[in-house]
């Protein structure tokens, strides 16, 4: 069941959205190589805490961070660690804030120092694919062609979607429906409507789209080990259009 959020919940939501997208912006300070995502994952941790703020994810299903660190063949979903980053490497920094028990959910992709142009390209290639999927999300538009925004214009650059993640909707628990594929074929799925909150998340591989598990049970990473990308908001659809809630 879709719940639809009202203007109050989603002024709530925004405010969790812009303290998140404000710790991005710290971040991409830090992102440099030498520093670990371990390091990073304790900064996160306590930003949010100085600010009033609680990482929703540590303690969720009994993971243990305040964010998720996946490093070049990692889809999603990495441990933060003490594994120093290093120059041309590419680290997706996922998280979920909950501010006043209402949450945002955004991951961004950083380049690590100067980074191979294949690599600089599957950022630039996954970043655009989010932008054109906000923009299919529209009143009156399908869940499909959100789906076709990404798949089509991924794969026309020569790269691949990750079809095993989804993007979701998200309130006052991380995954609520709808369930938002990253995939799929125009005029198809679940008509969008205003109130509607979700994520958009793309996961783009430079090689096969698919993807294996480590043994930790979380982490996803490509399975012929090439590079992999990710970019995500969270986004609110509105009478005038969606709104970006955790907009850098």
């Amino acid at each position: 069941m879709i719940t639809l959020k009202s203007k109050r919940e989603i002024e709530l939501m925004g405010k969790a959205g812009q303290l998140l997208a404000d710790c991005h912006k710290q971040i991409a300070k830090l992102i440099k190589p030498g520093i670990t995502t371990y390091e990073i994952n304790s900064f996160v941790d306590k930003y949010l805490s100085k600010h009033g703020a609680t990482p929703e994810q540590k303690g969720y299903k009994g993971y243990e961070y305040a964010t998720c660190a996946s490093i070049n063949d990692e889809i999603c979903h990495g441990f933060p660690r003490h594994t120093p980053l290093k120059k041309g490497d590419i680290v997706t920094i996922d998280m979920v804030v909950n501010l006043n028990g209402f949450l945002a959910d955004s991951a961004w992709s950083y380049a690590v120092g100067e980074v191979s142009d294949e690599a600089a390209r599957l950022l630039h290639v996954t970043k655009e694919a989010l932008n054109r999927a906000i923009a299919a999300s529209v009143i009156g538009n399908r869940l499909g062609d959100i789906g076709h925004a990404i798949q089509s214009y991924v794969e026309g650059e020569g790269f691949s979607v990750v079809r095993d993640f989804t993007g979701h909707g998200i309130g006052k628990t991380i995954h609520e429906a709808p369930t938002i594929l990253h995939y799929g074929e125009p005029n198809k799925g679940l008509r969008i409507k205003e109130g509607m909150v979700f994520t958009i998340e793309p996961m783009v591989n430079v090689g096969s789209w698919e993807s294996k598990m480590d043994d930790n049970g979380w982490t996803a990473r490509t399975i012929d080990g090439k590079l992999s990308a990710q970019f995500e908001h969270t986004i609110a659809i509105t009478k005038d259009g969606p709104i970006i809630l955790t907009k850098q």
